[in-house]
């Protein structure tokens, strides 16, 4: 049997920021092709004494099984293996590993038995960039800001997002676990992590649409909303979401009505599909689909069953162009700051030259915090 660290050079934990119930998720490079991955392994504490298997410890199965399923899906996070360490501390670091790479089936049918040898089921994923994750973007980090997409991106990452739902819907399974932890976004792609709350409906969804209608609710209120606003649905700043099964279940049952009084400027087409789907009248994504298509035509898309002006598109394109280029802008810009940041740290510069870069630390990180985009 290989040792841990024969297979992967296991870093820092990249989940400080938004930590989950299930897992701790740690910076990796897996050795055998050197790539860089996310891996992810299940919280020691919920390991069974009497070696049976949690909920928590099935998570990893039931989202290996919707991975493989969605796998063709360019919008999820991609998987790259599966097994079991021995290692028992929340950061593991030795002992040995069971590595399944694709075999996912092989991967399901051993959890019971290494369960019942304390063995931790672990993952290893796509590892996306943190400044990417929107939470980590949006979150605020001083009081009374807030940020929100611009609409152009919003409208963007909500079809890339009913995309997803679609396929999954097609397939009986509902994502369920909506929040902005879950979501990154580079400005074009939409990437979604964290499956291992997620379900595959055993029923024909003809006879119970109520699961499909309730997925559709949870994107307009735990994504779609906060995006377009800033803000949490629960009314206040944004703030990590509860994320075991239970919480999972019962987080926006009580959100029926959505509060757009902070950001009167956004489009009412918009604010209207929103409070649709919170008022769960989107029996279905392509209920919602439609709508969303004919409130884009509004912002210059062009769909065939809408009219949109010339003008409006040619707009449009400018307005992308012009979004891509602040991207840029405060890419290089966060790069220059971190340059500053590196020379304020050498030995023996100069108390003018400190003074210097700390100025311009101050003054980039000020530009930074009215930032346009996330």
């Amino acid at each position: 049997m290989p040792q841990l660290s024969e297979l992967y050079q296991l870093n820092n934990f990249i989940d400080t920021f938004a930590l989950g119930h299930y897992a701790r998720v740690m910076d990796a490079v897996d050795r055998r092709n050197g790539n860089r991955v996310a891996f992810k392994v299940m919280r020691p504490e919920h390991l069974d004494p009497e070696g049976d298997m949690r909920w928590e410890y099935k998570a990893f199965g039931n989202e290996v099984d919707i991975l493989t399923r969605l796998w063709h899906s360019p919008n999820i996070v991609k998987l790259y293996d599966c097994g079991f360490v021995t290692d028992r501390e929340e950061a593991p670091r030795a002992g040995e590993i069971t590595s399944f790479q694709n075999d996912v089936r092989g991967f399901a049918d051993a959890m019971s038995r290494f369960a019942a040898a304390g063995w931790r089921p672990y993952l290893t994923m796509e590892n996306l960039p943190r400044y990417h994750s929107l939470f980590y973007l949006m979150k605020p980090n001083r009081p009374n800001s807030r940020w929100r997409l611009p609409s152009e991106e919003g409208l963007a990452l909500a079809l890339q997002f009913s995309e997803l739902l679609a396929l999954a819907h097609a397939q009986s399974i509902v994502y369920l676990d909506h929040k902005l932890e879950h979501v990154y976004w580079d400005g074009v792609n939409l990437k979604v992590i964290d499956f291992n709350s997620s379900r595959k409906l055993e029923n024909d969804r003809t006879r119970s649409p109520q699961p499909y209608t309730k997925d559709v609710h949870n994107m307009c209120v735990g994504v779609l909303y906060p995006i377009f606003t800033g803000m949490s649905p629960q009314k206040t700043s944004l703030r990590p979401q509860p994320s075991s099964r239970e919480a999972v279940e019962a987080r926006y049952t009580d959100i029926d009505e959505l509060d757009f009084s902070m950001e009167p400027n956004l489009s009412e087409g918009i604010a209207e599909l929103l409070q649709r789907g919170a008022a769960e009248k989107l029996s279905t994504v392509q209920e919602f689909v439609n709508g969303l298509q004919r409130v884009a035509t509004q912002h210059g898309w062009q769909f065939p069953d809408y009219y949109t002006s010339a003008s409006s598109s040619e707009a449009r394109v400018q307005m992308r162009q012009g979004l891509q280029r602040l991207r840029d802008g405060h890419e290089q810009i966060r790069q220059a700051r971190d340059l500053f940041r590196e020379a304020l740290i050498q030995d023996g510069i100069t108390r003018d030259m400190e003074d210097e870069l700390r100025r311009l630390v101050v003054v980039l990180n000020e530009m930074l915090n009215h930032r346009v985009v996330p």
